[in-house]
C-alpha cells in the first residue's frame, strides 16, 4: 500500500465523513484515475519528438503511453489524418497514488515561480485539470537528455459529485492550491 493510499484510509475518509456528513463510507469521494497527456504538435516535422515524448512519459508514469493520432486533416496546420500527434497515459491503483505523491511532493515544488495551483480549475463534478509547461520538473527526467521542452496536461478524476468535495479531497492529499493553507 502506498503512502497516500494509507493516508486516505486512515485520515482523509474520516475527515470527509465528518465535514460533509456522509452516512455511509461508500459515499466518501476518492481518487479514481489520473490521465497524463502530452500534445506533440511539432511531430509532423520531426518524428524524433514523438519518440522523445514517449520515453519521457514512460519514465514519469512508469507505464507505456498510448500514441494518439489525428482524426481529421487540417491543411493550415499541415496535419494529415492518422498522423501521430499526441500521447496519453491513464493511471489507476498503486501507480496512480505513486505518481500523485511524486507530483505533489517533488514535481510541483520544482516549478519556477510557483505560487499555488488555481483552485477554480474544476469541471463542476469534482474533477481537476492542470498543466505543466515542461517535463523536466520531474526528478526522473535528465534535463541534459531531453530533445525539447514539452508540456503536459494532468487530469485527476474523482468520484466526488461537487467541486467543493473534490477540492477538499485533493487539499487533504496535499495539493498546494492558491490562497489557502493545506
Amino acid at each position: 500500500m502506498t503512502r497516500l493510499e494509507a493516508l486516505y484510509k486512515s485520515k482523509i475518509v474520516s475527515t470527509l465523513m465528518e465535514k460533509f456528513h456522509y452516512r455511509n463510507i461508500m459515499q466518501v469521494p476518492k481518487l479514481d484515475k489520473i490521465v497524463v497527456s502530452m500534445g506533440v504538435g511539432r511531430a509532423n516535422q520531426d518524428k524524433k519528438l514523438i519518440e522523445g515524448g514517449l520515453n519521457d512519459l514512460m519514465q514519469i508514469t512508469g507505464q507505456k503511453p498510448l500514441v494518439c493520432k489525428a482524426k481529421i486533416s487540417v491543411s493550415n496546420f499541415k496535419l494529415r489524418q492518422g498522423q501521430e500527434i499526441g500521447l496519453k497515459v491513464t493511471l489507476r491503483g498503486a501507480r496512480m497514488y505513486e505518481f500523485f505523491d511524486r507530483l505533489v511532493s517533488l514535481a510541483i515544488p520544482r516549478v519556477r515561480d510557483f505560487r499555488g495551483l488555481n483552485p477554480n480549475s474544476f469541471d463542476g463534478r469534482g474533477n481537476y485539470s492542470m498543466g505543466l509547461t515542461e517535463q523536466a520538473v520531474f526528478p526522473e527526467i535528465d534535463p541534459d537528455k531531453i530533445s525539447g521542452v514539452q508540456g503536459m496536461n494532468i487530469a485527476m478524476v474523482t468520484t466526488a459529485t461537487t467541486d467543493e468535495e473534490g477540492r477538499e479531497l485533493l487539499k487533504l492529499f496535499g495539493m498546494p492550491f492558491k490562497g489557502g493553507t493545506n
